[in-house]
């Protein structure tokens, strides 16, 4: 790790300037208000124009907010400074102009961070490619049982803006980062970060894997206590290694074995930490029991090992660490038991919307009927299929790409039985149920980890997930 006095921004007077926000939408508009009430000239650009970007145009003009609908591309003349909704790409026309123009560019996260006040709560950031939300739910779950003030927010819960602009007064903050809102936030210097996991995505935004994992890397710069990685995930300690952070500054690493110095670990069955202990060659402390862990799968101890990392960095005692994790209840279709029918257990994970995630959730059961399928969203299936087969009784396949991971588990998994269901009408989750019911063997998981998005046949992944939940209730109430 680099190291080097890093010193927070300075204030950013904004009356009277010309702010442009790039981007209606859920960071927009909020946006908007701010800078408007800051006293700047706000003129908001959106590609788009349909309904209800007319309703939103509509609500800040009545405040006297300019909004160009149709037009995010040109730079509105006389622009000082561009806040941007994270999702916008980095190559869009608008960018090159302003980069030519000499004008900065922030994003939500940025903005929030430069609005802060001088006493304001510190933040404990996460990124990666999955797992994130869960983790940020669990720290918050930790810090409150310390009886700290704290939320769960960023791409999660409060917003950003509200939690630093709002009445209430917080502690620390547990802080959700994306990988585009890191690329739009320069001079963010988190109390300490974590990053999870890197695994190919968002690669058609960030243009390379390279540019993907330097943006998730931003997290670490300025760091003043901790910067926490993965043991097991090379590129997140090549991360911190590179990351130019404060003087004393420690590097912490998380590990599903044997924790070595410095790091946080599993000892038979219990969750230990040696890095925030006096004398750690020698000594470990205790945090809690696998048992604790809600679901206790490998990728989610190993979740709450970067949660238990954020927090003791932060002070918390290990009593905290256990009453946190107790008390966390993970989101619904993120590893869900649904029901147990005929022996046979029924687990709704919908939300392993990419191959990465589907892999974590495959590796937590023995023998397993496979409900998988969706839109690739370009993601190739060999290494997750090859890494699964010893554990698959059989698959069943639906949405729109199911033939590549049909094609993929016949090179690399051909003895296991595979159904592809070709309808995507309302009843194909039902089908797919019944027919992963009749693969299914007593002691078997039958596991919805799609390994794909859901938009092909359903509005989002928590309709796929119920309309899963539904087809297996109706086979327990048949059962009845």
């Amino acid at each position: 790790m680099g190291s080097g006095q890093v010193t927070s921004s300075e204030p950013f007077d904004f009356q009277g300037k010309h702010v442009t926000v790039a981007g209606l939408g859920v960071s927009g508009v909020p946006a908007a208000k701010v800078l408007h009430g800051l006293g700047a000239t706000v003129t908001v650009v959106n590609d788009g124009a349909d309904e209800r970007a007319r309703a939103q145009a509509a609500e800040l003009e009545a405040l006297g907010i300019t909004v160009r609908l149709g037009d995010g591309d040109t730079l509105p003349e006389g622009t000082e400074l561009i806040v941007t909704a994270p999702g916008w790409k980095p190559d869009k026309p608008l960018f090159a102009a302003a980069a030519q123009a000499g004008v900065p560019v922030w994003g939500d996260v940025e903005l929030a961070w430069r609005l802060r006040g001088p006493d304001a709560a510190p933040w404990l950031a996460v990124t990666g490619t999955n797992g994130k939300t869960t983790t940020v739910q669990m720290l918050a779950s930790i810090l409150k049982a310390a009886r700290l003030r704290t939320a769960a927010v960023g791409n999660i819960g409060v917003s950003l803006l509200d939690a630093v602009l709002g009445e209430e007064k917080y502690d620390v903050l547990a802080v959700e980062l994306s990988s585009y809102q890191l690329h739009w936030a320069p001079s963010l210097r988190a109390h300490s970060a974590a990053v999870l996991n890197l695994a190919p995505d968002h690669l058609d935004w960030h243009g390379s894997m390279e540019a993907y994992a330097a943006d998730k890397g931003r997290i670490y710069e300025g760091n003043r206590v901790a910067c926490v990685y993965n043991v097991a995930d090379k590129a997140t300690e090549d991360l911190v290694r590179e990351a130019d952070v404060e003087e004393g500054c420690r590097a912490i690493g998380f590990t599903l074995g044997t924790p070595a110095p410095s790091q946080l670990g599993v000892v038979e069955g219990i969750l230990v930490d040696r890095a925030f202990v006096e004398n750690r060659q020698k000594n470990a402390q205790e945090l809690a029991e696998v048992a604790d862990v809600n679901p206790p799968a490998p990728h989610n101890i190993a979740n709450a090992l970067a949660a238990a990392a954020l927090a003791r960095a932060y002070g918390v005692p290990a009593k905290a660490v256990r009453d946190g994790l107790r008390a966390f209840t993970p989101d619904a279709h993120r590893i869900a038991h649904v029901a147990d029918v005929d022996g046979v257990a029924y687990v709704d994970d919908s939300k392993a919307t990419n191959t990465h995630a589907a892999e974590a959730s495959l590796a937590a059961y023995e023998s397993i009927v496979w409900i998988a399928g969706g839109l690739a969203k370009g993601a190739v299936f060999d290494e997750l299929v090859a890494k699964a087969a010893k554990r698959l009784r059989g698959a069943v396949l639906i949405g729109a790409d199911r033939a590549l991971i049909r094609e993929a588990l016949g090179r690399h998994a051909p003895e296991v039985p595979v159904v592809d269901l070709d309808r995507t009408d309302t009843g194909a989750m039902r089908a797919a149920v019944q027919e992963a019911r009749r693969l299914a063997r007593p002691g078997d998981t039958v596991l919805l980890a799609p390994a794909c998005a859901s938009m092909d046949m359903f509005v989002n992944y928590n309709k796929r997930g119920d309309a899963f939940a539904d087809a297996v209730r109706e086979l327990g109430s048949a059962e009845g």
